[in-house]
């Protein structure tokens, strides 16, 4: 899915130049998630009602050229779990993947983590660690996603997407119609897989 979002989020000649390098990528089965031990934190904070200190702690714990990113995402992924609100009413809840089927590309739809809230609320969380803000249609492609399949993620869940640089949480725009997004997110996945081939030729 965070192959998919991203190349979504390009325009023009961009969207060629980073289906190669994912395609290069792929075939040197190269590719290092460099982000583990923030979402660790992350989950451990809600889970043990910890305020945000496993999340303080963390940066010192990495490999030291790690240090400065984990430095620059704590602080808004500490923002974000102050967002959540009173920690005795909301706890982790177990997410599952899904496979989606968009035009003809397969997508994975994995959420960082689900949420359960004491009044019954459910969210299905997914996080971006980008430099960069979050692309409406980044958002858009990621939340329908996530919702399209939430049955089989979390029942019941609102997807959500978390900008954790920035602390800022992104929901689906009700005015949005699904129709719409659907067409749109065929006609990126076709032009994907055309491109994917053409790299591979």
């Amino acid at each position: 899915m965070l192959g998919f979002t991203r190349y979504v989020a390009r325009t023009g000649p961009a969207k060629a130049t980073f289906v190669g390098g994912l395609r290069r990528q792929r075939e040197r089965r190269s590719g290092f998630n460099p982000h583990g031990q923030l979402v660790k934190a992350l989950k451990a904070d809600i889970a043990f009602r910890t305020g945000g200190s496993y999340l303080a702690a963390v940066p010192e714990l990495v490999k030291p050229r790690w240090k400065p990113l984990y430095e620059s995402v704590s602080a808004g992924a500490t923002s974000y779990l102050h967002s959540l609100g009173d920690p005795a009413q909301v706890g982790l809840a177990q997410t599952r993947d899904a496979l989606a089927t968009v035009g003809p590309l397969a997508v994975k739809i994995n959420p960082h983590f689900g949420l359960r809230y004491d009044d019954g609320r459910r969210e299905a969380v997914r996080l971006h660690f980008d430099e960069d803000p979050p692309t409406t249609e980044a958002v858009t492609a990621t939340l329908h996603l996530m919702a399209r399949h939430a049955d089989q993620i979390l029942p019941n869940a609102e997807p959500v997407l978390v900008d954790v640089r920035r602390g800022a949480t992104h929901r689906l725009d009700p005015a949005t119609k699904t129709a719409d997004v659907e067409r749109w997110l065929a006609g990126e996945a076709a032009a994907f897989t055309a491109m994917w081939g053409t790299t591979a030729a």
